[in-house]
């Protein structure tokens, strides 16, 4: 039977986009679903925080009577005027081991890049940077983290078959953390706390919620990675949005924040333990049983890794050594709580700024995704 391609249009539909990868990774031991509520809000049209500067289609691909492919079709008015190029953004982009499946939901991509005389296509991207992005080409066989995506190897095949070259690289690694702080780390680190002006600034929810430091931190992230690959520098109002969703999964001792003399926040650590397994026990589902997995793996019993979110330092601050600070903080915390080892988040392969943070620990590349590229055929 040939391809069929149907629109997303009804809330049953987006339910069913949403949990398209649940059958296709059903017995795939390394994937970790997402929760299911932050997708659906993420995708919903009617509360989708992206909503303001994109314009976007969701698709579903059948074939035999059965789902066999999804994809999210993007444009991100934002991000194009901010980089001056005209690119249509694929996303959520998931299909069973078949050409004519990833060509038809592809197809649809371009078609939507044209409505809106795009020049380039381009992903797998979301509407910011705070969603999924990046194909794996390699770490297979490496168990997924919340964040990221997981995608077998034949994607990759697929992309190059329909002509898409490399954009551009991210890798993660995994950090094993030692008994002690690294002798170069300690001595830094007790230099700049003794010579600057930086101090820790604990965080409660009360503080971020009303005394405008989720405000502050956002800011401060925008500052941080406005001029790294395809960034979207956010506005204000989609700090809730975020705020909300965090804040429900985010144990506050796993932040480090620093702040200057004038009570600016200069640098932060965003950590959390690994939930992995819990994700995969819940299916990503808080109910009926899945909230326990989640809240006993995030408060209670934590595995011995945790995921390493966002790091970032203000551009003032940077080359000043403070991000030994951050460091020497979530260390200590960290060997307290039985900690063995940090799986960053992904970092591009040209930021070597960033990978060069990790070079007093042993550390391993674990994994590594591509953005493709293509030009857009009229």
């Amino acid at each position: 039977m040939p391809v069929e391609i149907r629109k997303v249009s009804t809330r049953k539909e987006l339910r069913s986009f949403v949990n398209f990868p649940e059958m296709l990774y059903r017995d795939n031991p390394y994937y970790v679903p997402p929760l299911e509520f932050d997708q659906m809000d993420t995708l919903d049209p009617k509360k989708a925080a992206a909503k303001d500067f994109c314009e976007w289609e969701l698709y579903i691909a059948w074939k035999d009577g059965k789902p066999a492919g999804r994809v999210a079709a993007i444009v991100n008015f934002k991000a194009n005027a901010q980089w001056n190029h005209k690119e249509v953004r694929f996303g959520w982009y998931d299909f069973i081991d078949d050409r004519e499946v990833s060509a038809a939901l592809m197809d649809k991509v371009c078609e939507f890049g044209r409505l809106y005389g795009m020049e380039k296509i381009v992903g797998p991207l979301g509407f910011t940077d705070f969603d999924p992005e990046g194909m794996l080409i390699s770490g297979f066989d490496r168990l997924g983290t919340m964040a990221l995506i997981y995608n077998y190897p034949y994607y990759n095949d697929h992309m190059e078959a329909m002509g898409f070259a490399k954009d551009t690289d991210w890798m993660e690694f995994k950090v094993f953390l030692p008994s002690e702080l690294p002798s170069r780390l300690m001595r830094v680190s007790k230099i700049i706390r003794e010579r600057s002006n930086v101090h820790v600034r604990p965080l409660t929810r009360k503080l971020i919620r009303k005394g405008g430091y989720g405000k502050k931190v956002f800011r401060l992230i925008n500052e941080c990675y406005k001029d790294l690959y395809n960034f979207t520098v956010l506005p204000d109002e989609m700090a809730k949005k975020y705020l909300d969703f965090y804040l429900s999964i985010l144990d506050l001792r796993y932040i480090c924040l620093l702040e200057n003399e004038n009570d600016e926040p200069v640098a932060f650590g965003i950590t959390m333990p690994s939930i992995a397994r819990a994700l995969q026990k819940s299916r990503g589902r808080l109910f009926p049983f899945g909230w326990f997995h989640l809240l006993k793996s995030m408060f209670i019993k934590h595995e011995e890794g945790v995921e390493m979110l966002l790091v970032g330092v203000r551009p003032d601050y940077q080359n000043s050594g403070i991000n030994s600070l951050i460091f020497a903080d979530l260390f200590d915390k960290f060997s307290k709580w039985g900690v063995k080892w940090a799986e960053t988040n992904a970092v591009l392969e040209d930021n070597y700024k960033n990978q060069g943070q990790w070079k007093d620990f042993d550390t391993e590349c674990v994994k590594r995704r591509r953005s493709y590229i293509k030009d857009l055929i009229y």
